[in-house]
């Protein structure tokens, strides 16, 4: 064994040179990985017994991918593509070993080798698409070679990794090994080509998958059709598109030359910026300040869920795909009943899309168990309660759960506003007890704002952030006020919202700048999706909102056909006149002159006080950092990755600028306008909240 630098050794084994690298924790393409790989490949081929070279990584995966700390930094030779070259151009064939994952520039090197052999459970993949790149080290001209152009496709606009059965069975992996004997299959392998003669086979020099997709750009037309709606407002998916284009229409080297341009054009961009300060942020979440990773967590084997509602139900669900068995707990036979077939038909629909077989969807049924039963919460790890949002109600089920949990269960509860202390206190043991804000539908949004009481235990903090990844979630940690972090800046946004339709913008207006800006949806066709009517009540109304108006006419959303759109049969929306003569009369009545709003305004004042709110937030320590609110507004609410999220993108518009049009609205429109403090200063000073410019 010789060592060639610090993360790399070579090793001989008669014909056979081993390459291989231990750089942990996942063998990222650091500059000192790039140099080992080259300098390994250079050492055998210089040795003339070595006729065949494997390339193999040491722990648990193969290279995971681009080492992303040394983006934006000046290159360190050797360069990937120098890397590549030195694989490609071998006089020997090069084998890639492939276990853990081959992600990104990883599995660019993988594709680069002649030979590729992986253990079944490797996982392969090109995730550039998420931090708002495309492959730049040839996955766009190499992979469509391999599997086809439309495979490619799907595989680099989704970047979701596959597995090495599928690469075995589209051509990607030559052989699988087993589990456990990489190396010496991959020995083996190599042997064999050698005693093959086996040519040294290049991707770069196959054709036969791409030929059929030449002179047919109705192919790629199709692609961007299907894609429209997903990547709206992303650049990078466009690129990767006529990035796989260019594999079909041009030689090799050109289309690896445009790769390479779209690549780094794109690692300059604002949009890729954005996404990769996203990465990070999320996984800066599970860093609590106070809380060491040694932490003791409590072991969750058994969750109780208390409502089967559309929350209870989602929030069942989560843990029921994670393999953790759940009572769901209902106070009527009726309710629970229609729970419980919810949850089953939308795991059923999920198998008719070919996500879960029926024997997964039997088997997470049978891990649920629905009772009026509250005493079989007993012996329940966390118990979670998720009725809807009254305090009496709540500290009711608190009081229950305190008289019946087992010492050390953690108790939960899924308000979307309410104290967290003030249930707490309901208890005899405030320590265990914290707010899981699950949003909807739980089974689906990827948010979890774990709410950190004055008295909870840092163990139940720690178990709580350590299970939100178990379940596929982004933790965040926050502290108690109402609203917590994400509705407590909705309510500026809404606020807003309902004064603009007030001054003279229609609600089609503002959820059309909103739209534009990149959110999934504006407030008023939101308001409409949910329903006007939740927390309306018919005996109390009093014609004193529009929205009180709108739910007397009986226009309460998109169930009813109207709401503050008009809608068709397939729940279309159009502006709706008698909407707009009800705004305009109802500002005539409260005395409110209509003016002309222009786009920038509507998103300045629906935008900026949510940043100010997040300032509030961050001045009183209710969020931990602002990447934080950040990956809040990303995961639950839509905000656009591409702009990082409102504290992000408060920095890339310039602090001053925001407090310069929050003090000018102020002036005009009175102390929903307030700066907050740490915005003063921070402008002041020309600070940012997250370092982006």
């Amino acid at each position: 064994m010789t060592a060639i630098n610090a993360v790399t050794e070579l090793e001989i084994d008669g014909e056979i040179a081993t390459v291989r690298i231990d750089s942990p924790p996942v063998n990222a393409l650091s500059a000192n990985v790039r140099d080992g790989i080259k300098r390994g490949l250079e050492a055998a081929e210089a040795n003339g017994a070595v006729k065949a070279i494997v390339l193999i990584c040491a722990g648990r995966t193969f290279i995971a991918g681009a080492d992303i700390s040394e983006f934006g930094k000046p290159p360190r030779p050797p360069t990937l593509p120098d890397v590549l070259d030195a694989i490609e151009n071998a006089s020997k064939p090069v084998v890639a070993a492939i276990h853990g994952t081959a992600l990104g520039g990883g599995f660019e090197v993988a594709l680069t080798a002649h030979y590729r052999i992986a253990v079944p459970s490797a996982k392969m993949g090109l995730p550039e698409i998420k931090l708002g790149l495309i492959p730049g080290a040839g996955g766009t001209q190499r992979l469509p070679r391999l599997v086809g152009v439309e495979k490619a496709l799907d595989v680099i606009l989704s970047g979701a990794p596959f597995g090495a059965r599928d690469a075995k069975d589209w051509g990607v992996v030559d052989e699988l090994a087993d589990e456990g004997r990489l190396h010496e299959a991959a020995v083996a392998f190599a042997r064999k080509l050698i005693a093959q003669k086996a040519p040294l086979r290049k991707v770069r020099d196959l054709s036969a998958k791409i030929d059929s997709a030449r002179g047919h750009p109705e192919i790629f037309e199709a692609v961007r059709k299907a894609n429209a709606r997903k990547f709206r407002g992303f650049e990078a998916w466009e690129k990767a598109i006529a990035a796989v284009k260019n594999a079909v229409d041009l030689p090799f080297d050109d289309g690896v030359a445009r790769e390479r341009e779209m690549f780094l054009a794109l690692l300059a961009s604002p949009q890729s910026k954005a996404q990769r300060y996203v990465f990070f942020a999320e996984r800066q979440t599970s860093k609590i300040p106070d809380i060491p990773a040694s932490e003791p967590t409590c072991p969750i084997r058994a969750v109780g869920v208390i409502g089967a509602g559309t929350m209870g139900g989602g929030i069942a669900m989560n843990f029921l795909n994670a393999g953790i068995p759940v009572a769901i707990v209902e106070t009527s036979r009726e309710a629970l009943d229609r729970g419980l077939k919810i949850i089953r038909r939308n795991y059923e629909n999920t198998a008719k899309k070919g996500r879960l077989t029926m024997a997964e969807v039997e088997k997470r049924m049978a891990d649920l168990t629905g009772t009026l039963d509250f005493s079989v919460l007993a012996d329940k790890d966390l118990v979670i309660e998720a009725v809807f949002e009254n305090m009496a109600l709540k500290k009711e089920i608190f009081a229950r759960l305190d008289a019946i949990a087992k010492p050390g269960a953690i108790l939960a509860s899924n308000t979307s506003y309410l104290d967290i202390d003030e249930i707490a206190a309901t208890t005899k043991r405030p320590e265990d007890v914290l707010g899981l804000h699950f949003f909807s539908p739980a089974n689906v949004m990827r948010l979890l704002e774990i709410v950190r009481g004055a008295k909870t235990a840092k163990s139940v903090v720690a178990t709580a952030t350590q299970l939100a990844g178990k379940i596929g979630k982004v933790g965040v940690v926050v502290g108690v006020c109402h609203g917590f972090v994400g509705n407590r800046m909705l309510a500026q946004r809404q606020r807003e919202a309902t004064k603009l339709i007030l001054e003279g913008a229609m609600p089609w207006d503002v959820d059309r700048v909103l739209v534009e800006f990149g959110l999934p949806m504006g407030p008023f066709a939101m308001s409409d999706l949910a329903g006007l009517d939740i927390g309306w009540s018919k005996e109390t109304s009093s014609r004193s909102t529009i929205r009180e108006i709108l739910c007397e006419e009986g226009r309460r959303g998109q169930k009813t056909g109207a709401g503050f759109y008009d809608y068709d049969e397939a729940r279309n929306a159009k502006p709706s006149p008698l909407v707009e003569r009800i705004i305009r009369d109802f500002a005539l009545a409260k005395g409110v002159k209509q003016r002309a709003i222009s786009d920038a305004e509507i998103l300045e004042r629906c935008v900026y006080p949510m940043i100010n709110e997040g300032a509030k937030i961050l001045n009183e320590g209710k969020a931990l950092r602002a990447s934080d609110i950040d990956v809040v507004w990303i995961n639950g609410y839509g905000w656009p990755t591409y702009r990082g999220g409102p504290m992000y993108y408060a920095d890339t518009i310039g602090l001053s600028r925001v407090l310069a049009r929050m003090e000018e609205f102020r002036a005009k429109l009175g102390d929903d306008f307030k700066p907050s403090p740490l915005l003063e200063r921070m402008a002041r000073e020309g600070a940012s909240f997250t370092g982006a410019s």
